[in-house]
């Protein structure tokens, strides 16, 4: 039965999890399957249960309710050293007396693998990393990118058939950061049987690194899908804000739009009128004429129109390199617009019309993934 279950891919499958902490539930009822190979990233604010969803797959966190399996197994009660997961912390946890050769081999040695072999297995882990010529150093002779190469060495030294990455680049200043998110996209492509469930609140880490993204809110799963299925198409508002700079603008559908799979759309106002002249043509469904809606349009999908478009008076401009960032009173709703850099950008209190194609103003609720 054992080398059966090893033989399975290593997909992972949380069957309403609930874990509560003295009265609190800080998971609550999480079902998800994390297929066999992929790079799931779980994304949310502080206290919205996805540090506790990848402990409970660890065994460090006893789930009051439901299941959790890996590789067709159930492994809810198994003790952690059982499990055969690697795991990534964001302080490191590298022992300090310890070089880093020795650091990476403990993981081993704990597994009572052959003492032969262990030189071996430390070698190619460190050579996976790029970190082989650092194997006689001690932690404290690293930088904080190179501590993290070796946590990820040392993890993956025991061969896990899952990573776990908990907030793994949190403590990395802005450019090591981003060096050791490439170094993450390399190490996936080269070990792409390896599934890897990778906690963060940063959007731009799960956009880069995730083949899918669950999105948690409140202890609870709130929208699960590809980066451009949640980017371009959100299930609800919370989502739209959290994963990428979104404008909100509230809607009134007033009839079919242009095209098949479009609506026509006139901007409400904060006084609850109409305050477009001409409609929007959206894109979505399951909103009948008269009704209210929400439509989701992110800043760089915004452009200067001429003499067509929403009109609107220029609040605020901001050069940011590549882009002029716009604040624009739209009808009473502060709308960002970022224009890719304008040589006479207008200036604050001139009047201007934005447009926007009709695939890229999305109604809230239109990405339904089930």
């Amino acid at each position: 039965m054992e080398a059966a279950a090893a033989e399975q891919p290593a997909g992972i499958r949380f069957e309403d999890v609930t874990v509560s902490y003295h009265g609190t539930t800080v998971l609550d009822g999480l079902t998800l399957d994390v297929r066999p190979g992929e790079v799931m990233a779980l994304l949310g604010p502080s206290g919205s249960g996805k540090t506790t969803a990848l402990r409970s797959v660890a065994g460090f966190v006893e789930p009051e309710r439901g299941r959790i399996h890996l590789a067709g197994r159930d492994i809810t009660e198994l003790p952690p050293h059982r499990r055969g997961i690697g795991m990534v912390v964001q302080s490191y946890a590298l022992f300090p007396h310890m070089r880093v050769d020795q650091n990476v081999a403990f993981g081993l040695q704990a597994q009572r693998v052959p003492r032969a072999e262990i030189p071996a297995r430390v070698a190619d882990a460190l050579g996976k990393v790029g970190m082989a010529d650092y194997a006689r150093r001690h932690p404290r002779e690293l930088s904080g990118g190179q501590q993290q190469r070796v946590a990820i060495a040392r993890a993956l030294a025991i061969r896990p058939r899952v990573l776990l990455l908990d907030e793994p680049l949190s403590a990395l200043d802005a450019q090591l950061r981003t060096g050791m998110l490439a170094e993450l996209a390399r190490l996936h492509r080269e070990l792409p049987e390896l599934t890897i469930l990778y906690v963060t609140h940063d959007q731009i880490e799960a956009l880069t690194l995730a083949d899918r993204i669950g999105v948690m809110r409140d202890a609870k799963l709130v929208d699960c899908g590809t980066a451009e299925e949640l980017y371009r198409a959100p299930r609800d508002e919370f989502v739209a804000r959290f994963l990428g700079g979104a404008n909100l603008l509230p809607v009134r559908i007033v009839g079919d739009g242009p095209r098949a799979g479009t609506l026509a759309a006139a901007l409400v106002g904060p006084d609850g009128v109409d305050a477009s002249a001409e409609p929007l043509a959206v894109t979505g469904g399951g909103v009948a004429a008269g009704e209210r809606a929400l439509v989701c349009v992110r800043p760089h999908l915004l452009r200067l129109a001429g003499d067509a478009g929403l009109p609107g008076t220029v609040v605020e401009v901001q050069w940011r390199g590549a882009v002029h960032r716009l604040t624009v009173d739209v009808a009473g709703h502060a709308v960002t617009v970022d224009a890719p850099e304008l040589k006479a950008p207008p200036a604050p209190g001139e009047t201007v019309r934005l447009s926007v194609a009709a695939e890229d103003a999305v109604l809230l609720g239109s990405g339904r993934r089930g």
